[in-house]
């Protein structure tokens, strides 16, 4: 198959791209005309929640790859506080098998067992049943002692920092003595990511990631409806101005690596709930290119997006634009106009703060192992 795009013509064969050039359609009679569009390195979400197995009314493995498909991503990394925990190689396996190689599917496994901090699950045997990371994301890993066990395993660790620049802190600390390697979640406050960046200069190896919510929001801007239910509620919690305009900083000088979802759906019922009782979480899929070419521009956002999740987790040849790698490949239109419907998200969640927002640029199309899957775009303003 031959795909033309506007910037790019592929010759995909066996799920792989064989050969890049200008005249490859010459003698084929195999040609998808994409030219009005931009062919990107697949988008990959390296935190996400897709809620099965245990809650399965707020998502579950089916309609989060239908979600996670419809906003361009071709790789996903599900987060492990699932119920029973995803800490062991049935439940792993279990997850992968309803996967079904509909999305390239990279599950992050429990760092200790249920999450409950004290003992170290079985990593070299989850890593080799598909296990992409471990993370205990939702519940945060406060034994030292435990936090440099796992560090000196040589996995990818990510850690979710509750109290987000004092356990940022501790944990660079220890990350400087003791090496490993370490990616900081959903990073949001100006402090965490000074931290960072000092480290990061010092020579420390460490990357972490944010979230369109936090270049997006802060609590200047929301409205004063903002506490009346759990719409904007997540955590770590939308910041002030400053911490807004330091995440964007922080993109832009190379501190914050990866731009990721934070995808943690809830029902409807539970987000409407008072603030105080509503559960955190945001929907984020069908939003997030959206969200992140409104302030940024298209080689952040592949940089971000595509390029450096796949250094981060490994994924050599997964979704490179080269001969030879797997064409897992997001298809972009990066000029469309439209407006955030939250009622036609694939996602059972379909409350967002991001609703009836106006954006430029989408995802139309996704290409899974050599196969093209074009995306109705009923948002779209004409």
């Amino acid at each position: 198959m031959i795909i033309k795009a506007k910037n790019i013509t592929l010759k995909i064969e066996n799920g792989k791209i064989i050969q890049i050039g200008n005249d490859l359609s010459q003698n084929s009679s195999e040609v998808c005309d994409l030219n009005q569009y931009t062919i990107i390195p697949g988008i990959i979400d390296m935190h996400c929640h897709l809620r099965e197995p245990g809650f399965e009314y707020k998502e579950d493995i089916n309609s989060g790859i239908q979600s996670a498909l419809n906003g361009g991503i071709v790789g996903i990394c599900p987060m492990a506080n699932t119920n029973p925990v995803n800490d062991n190689i049935f439940i792993l396996n279990k997850m992968i098998e309803k996967a079904d190689k509909k999305i390239g599917f990279f599950p992050i496994c429990a760092i200790t067992n249920n999450l409950y901090g004290d003992n170290l699950t079985d990593f070299k045997k989850l890593k080799e049943n598909g296990a992409i990371a471990f993370s205990d994301d939702g519940m945060p890993l406060l034994n030292k002692e435990l936090f440099k066990n796992a560090l000196k395993t040589g996995e990818l660790i990510i850690s979710h920092c509750e109290n987000e620049t004092k356990e940022v802190k501790w944990q660079l600390e220890i990350l400087k003595e003791v090496g490993g390697r370490l990616h900081f979640a959903h990073i949001s406050k100006k402090a965490s990511i000074d931290l960072i960046r000092k480290a990061k200069k010092e020579g420390i190896q460490v990357t972490c990631e944010t979230a369109p919510h936090y270049f997006t929001f802060n609590t200047d801007n929301l409205s004063k409806d903002f506490f009346k239910n759990g719409v904007y509620k997540m955590n770590p919690p939308i910041g002030t101005k400053k911490d807004m305009e330091a995440v964007i900083e922080g993109l832009f000088d190379e501190t914050i690596d990866v731009i990721a979802t934070d995808h943690a759906p809830h029902s409807i019922d539970e987000k409407i709930k008072d603030y105080t009782i509503s559960p955190n979480g945001i929907v984020g899929f069908e939003t997030v290119i959206g969200a992140t070419l409104s302030k940024f521009n298209l080689e952040l956002l592949v940089k971000k997006m595509a390029i450096n999740p796949a250094k981060i987790l490994g994924l050599n040849d997964f979704n490179n634009l080269k001969t030879g790698s797997w064409a897992n490949l997001t298809i972009i239109d990066e000029n469309i106009k439209w407006k955030v419907d939250q009622n036609k998200f694939k996602s059972k969640c379909k409350i967002s703060p991001f609703n009836a927002m106006e954006f430029k640029g989408k995802a139309v199309g996704t290409i899974i192992n050599g196969k093209l899957n074009m995306i109705e775009n009923e948002e779209i303003q004409q």
